[in-house]
């Protein structure tokens, strides 16, 4: 957003450059495109100026957020241009407010923010005030402020908008920026709606305490001016939000990205695929140099970039279709993915009666084809 875009394109850049991970590069390069099916919004600031929301409307966008403030001494001068020219097109907006942790406390930019265009009413049409909290565009990332101090000021933030406007801010922000600078803090989600900023082309992950999210930010920039959002959910939830009745369901299935340095399941599961590629990996949920050169190899063959990065295009050609009277490693790590979903399966690389039940179990718990044979689409499940 305005004041964030510049610290967020700069650590998005600096991330690409010093992992050079084309896959993930390339998978961002497609960010920009429309999500099918999704309800298509924008959020915009000063930075853009004076909107043509006539052609903003026309061109299909459903709602938008607009920059009203900034810590407790900003407010754009261009707000109520955004702002009532989106109402008037007929979009249905809210107000968000750049956070500065640096300048003063959550309830005094609260206060400022509700006092500057940040309310909100019950009329349908007016989207719940939203807390941009985000990489410091002017200087040390967090602010200064602890983990712990930073939930603090985000929780008075909340109390103090709450109070004053009967509803709970959105939350803007990012996986990292929530990592480092909350330290993980899964609080808020009980709360808050998400508004997750991810440009690399699918939502998730999502920060800690969220298990789905209402808007997604997809690009910095596309049809519309300002950033690209969807929302989840249809026209009618959109109207229920502004109002203040809508859980937004799960986001949908997307493959992880695994490298070198991670460790856990999803190692595990990559590792067991690779061998059962014709690797020779000692399985052990440990993301190191020699998974990453067997990683490298196998993308190779495949005529994928060789990052060493399994990501989406490397998954789907790692996956292999296993069915009963199969064995090998692809069906251990068939087995492992159904213990980590609550299976009490022997790893023993045999798909005998057990593991086809288990796996039909999981299809069928998940709204999949319950055909007890585990093909792309029960993979995209199980990892994501």
């Amino acid at each position: 957003m305005t004041a964030g875009r510049l610290a967020r394109c700069a650590a998005v850049v600096a991330t690409v450059l010093a992992a050079l991970v084309p896959e993930v590069t390339a998978h961002q390069a497609a960010a920009s495109p429309r999500v099918p099916g999704a309800l298509r919004g924008l959020d915009v600031s000063g930075y853009d100026g004076n909107v043509d929301w006539s052609s903003v409307a026309a061109k299909g966008a459903a709602f938008a957020y607009v920059k009203a403030t900034e810590g407790t001494g900003y407010t754009s001068s261009y707000f109520a241009q955004q702002y009532n020219g989106a109402a008037d097109a007929g979009l249905v907006r809210g107000a968000y407010h750049f956070a500065r942790p640096d300048v003063s406390g959550g309830r005094e930019q609260a206060d400022y923010f509700v006092d500057h265009g940040g309310t909100w009413v019950a009329d349908g049409t007016t989207l719940p005030g939203a807390l941009d909290i985000e990489y410091n565009p002017h200087g040390d990332t967090c602010y200064g402020l602890t983990p712990k101090a930073m939930v603090g000021w985000i929780a008075g933030f909340r109390d103090e908008y709450r109070a004053r406007t009967g509803r709970a801010p959105v939350i803007y922000t990012t996986t990292g920026w929530w990592s480092s600078c909350t330290g993980g803090h899964a609080g808020f989600g009980a709360t808050d709606p998400l508004w997750i900023a991810n440009h690399t082309g699918q939502a998730t992950p999502l920060p800690a305490g969220w298990s789905t999210y209402t808007v997604w930010q997809t690009a910095g920039a596309g049809d519309f001016p300002g950033d690209q959002d969807v929302f989840n959910g249809t026209r009618e939830n959109l109207t229920a939000f502004a109002l203040g009745d809508y859980t937004p369901p799960p986001p949908a299935p997307a493959w992880p990205l695994v490298q070198q340095g991670q460790s856990g399941r999803r190692v595990t599961t990559v590792q067991y695929l690779l061998n059962a590629r014709g690797a020779s990996l000692a399985v052990d949920g440990q993301f190191g140099a020699g998974t990453r050169e067997a990683v490298v190899a196998f993308q190779t063959t495949q005529g994928l970039t060789a990052d060493g990065i399994v990501g989406p295009r490397t998954w789907q050609a790692l996956v292999a279709t296993v069915r009963q009277g199969d064995t090998g490693p692809a069906v251990r790590a068939l087995q492992e993915e159904l213990n980590a979903h609550g299976a009490s399966l022997t790893v023993d690389g045999r798909f005998g009666t057990g593991t086809r039940d288990a796996l039909a179990a999981f299809q069928t718990a998940h709204d999949l084809t319950s055909d007890g044979i585990a093909g792309p689409d029960t993979w995209l499940v199980l990892v994501s």
